[in-house]
């Protein structure tokens, strides 16, 4: 007899385990609510539980001010819920702290992604597979279009830019909480040692991965430099700075965007990045079918992002899906 799963629902806010009578990533406040990661569409404040590996409740602490109720949750510990429901959280790939939140009750496996890569990240440790009963994965690069190239060969793009140029500086624009520690990871791991300066902005997050054992190497404020100090330099700072009065003290830099969405032309044009650099925190399309594929659900279950083309993906390939109407999400990657 097939399976209904009726003990966990999904709801327009957020994933109801119903035995338990808590939510994974709730858009609104919740007695208890499980979180994934620590990006603001995952993360809110305001709940009277929230429980989540360390590393994530440290991120929602610095960036939304809430601590109170916090249960942390190490990789590969079980928690006991209410309901005879158990939750295991395991790596997720994202970004520091992220988390799978693999579910169990009454004989039956839920596996929820949460946002997942399957790429080596220094950042945070890798995505691993669990065999279950229903797959929930996000969807956020599911068209074939997306077939994000090697880390090496954006970051080689980058330095190849900065030596060619001098005079100039290289400012990336990066997402502040995971986008910009990898890029300054990986800029170390090819090899860079000068100083890289950083935007205002991003400096308590990046302290804050360190603190948790991720070396960043060598890092300074642009504020505590004068402009002719910055040329032959990376500046990393938020997307929003690239174009604003704040980049304009920068030696004429040269415009750089670490996204997955930087393969598409159209979105680099609008920002007017000189140097797109196709750098994700999400799964491309052949991780998302390589993880389902892996995976091996009965059924799979697709969140936010591009819906359609995976669930036709699984239709061709003889795999039960369907596609979640849940609210509140936004792309960080963007």
């Amino acid at each position: 007899m097939a399976r209904d799963f009726a003990w966990i629902r999904p709801e327009p806010h957020g994933i109801h385990v119903v035995p338990a009578d808590c939510w994974i990533d709730p858009s609104r406040p919740v007695p208890r609510a499980l979180v994934t990661h620590g990006h603001s569409d995952h993360a809110r404040g305001g709940h009277g539980e929230t429980i989540a590996t360390p590393e994530t409740l440290a991120i929602m602490e610095l960036r939304y001010a809430t601590s109170d109720g916090a249960v942390p949750v190490a990789y590969g510990e079980t928690v006991q819920l209410p309901g005879s429901v158990s939750a295991t959280f395991i790596p997720a790939g994202h970004v520091l702290g992220s988390a799978q939140i693999v579910l169990e009750h009454a004989g039956e496996r839920v596996v929820v992604t949460g946002d997942f890569k399957r790429r080596p990240d220094p950042t945070c440790p890798p995505f691993k597979v669990v065999p279950c009963d229903v797959l929930v994965t996000e969807a956020t690069f599911a068209l074939p279009v997306f077939r994000h190239p090697p880390v090496e060969h954006e970051i080689a793009k980058l330095l190849s830019a900065l030596s060619a140029n001098p005079e100039r500086c290289v400012l990336v624009g990066a997402y502040a909480l995971g986008k910009a520690q990898r890029v300054i990871a990986e800029l170390r791991r090819a090899g860079h040692v000068e100083p890289i300066y950083l935007h205002g902005a991003m400096e308590a997050m990046c302290r804050l991965y360190e603190r948790f054992g991720v070396d960043l190497g060598d890092l300074r404020l642009v504020s505590d430099v004068k402009t002719p100090e910055l040329a032959g330099r990376i500046v990393v700072a938020p997307p929003s700075a690239l174009n604003d009065r704040w980049s304009r003290r920068l030696p004429d830099p040269i415009t750089a965007m670490a996204s997955g969405w930087m393969r598409v032309r159209q979105r680099a044009r609008q920002r007017m990045v000189e140097l797109p650099l196709i750098i994700s925190d999400h799964a491309d399309w052949d991780e998302l079918t390589q993880t389902i594929t892996d995976v091996n659900p009965g059924e799979t279950w697709i969140t936010h992002g591009r819906e359609d083309a995976m669930l036709r993906w699984c239709e061709l390939n003889q795999r039960k899906a369907r596609a979640l109407a849940l609210v509140g999400y936004e792309d960080e990657d963007d």
